[in-house]
């Protein structure tokens, strides 16, 4: 017998059968493809995914009652992973590119996006992210340049994938009902990015200047840069801006900067 949803996983589960379908049928999804699902919960998005009759389903769901609930439902027409998503090696489960779905924890969803990202490096293990977020979430994650909601997860989102979002989702889609509106995006691997050598100097420089979002770029600039009149001009940047009115291309830049003068 299923349990009640867990709290504590942050477990909500989608069960409008039209945002269903719209997920599925938002990529093309061939029969020579393998899927990955991040938290299937139920399986209600893996049911529609077994009728688009990919080559393999992989789940991973850490609950274990669920995995159980999930071996019996689905048998032999998916994988399924029964573990922690933090703390699996997604390129190990396939040679091939996955198309991942996912109905991420709220709690978790930013970890998890930057831990795919983070660990990508030359290659990417997937040909397409389709996540949902809390909505506040997704949109900081598009938000663009010079608006209050543009910040350090738009910066790191944007530097390896284009990001689309295709829609807002009603709370009323789910059981339990969550107190947010929830969001769905698709996030594609880009051809060519900044190569960055340590992505935790990203991290660093984001979140100093950040944490001074109010404040002109002038002391962040003088915390990084030994000599930051110099490098400002290098790189036509005005000290008197605040970090929201710089350009991601400008913080990739800067990143790269700082790097180079500690090689």
């Amino acid at each position: 017998m299923l349990t009640k949803p867990k709290k504590s996983l942050g477990q909500n589960f989608l069960i409008d059968k039209n945002i269903l379908q719209k997920i599925v049928n938002s990529v093309s999804i061939y029969k020579n493809k393998e899927i990955l699902e991040i938290g299937p919960g139920t399986g209600n998005l893996t049911h529609y995914l077994v009728k688009k009759n990919p080559k393999k389903i992989f789940v991973v769901e850490k609950d274990s009652e669920l995995s159980l609930f999930l071996s019996e439902k689905f048998k032999n027409k998916i994988n399924i992973i029964n573990e922690d998503v933090l703390k699996i090696s997604e390129n190990l489960i396939s040679k091939q590119k996955l198309i991942v779905f996912g109905n991420l924890p709220y709690n978790i969803s930013t970890k998890i996006l930057s831990k795919w990202i983070i660990s990508t490096n030359k290659s990417f293990w997937f040909s397409k992210l389709i996540l949902m977020f809390q909505k506040e979430v997704a949109d900081r994650i598009v938000s663009e340049i010079n608006t209050s909601s543009y910040g350090r997860l738009s910066i790191l989102s944007n530097w390896k994938l284009d990001i689309e979002k295709v829609m807002d989702i009603s709370r009323n889609s789910f059981f339990p009902k969550p107190k947010v509106e929830s969001s769905l995006l698709i996030f594609s691997p880009k051809n060519k990015f900044y190569k960055i050598k340590n992505s935790k100097n990203l991290e660093m420089i984001t979140r100093i200047f950040f944490n001074q979002r109010r404040k002109m770029i002038k002391k962040p600039f003088s915390q990084i840069f030994k000599n930051p009149n110099q490098i400002a001009k290098k790189l036509n940047i005005d000290l008197n801006l605040r970090p929201q009115n710089l350009s991601l291309d400008i913080y990739y830049k800067i990143t790269k900067e700082y790097e180079n003068l500690r090689c």
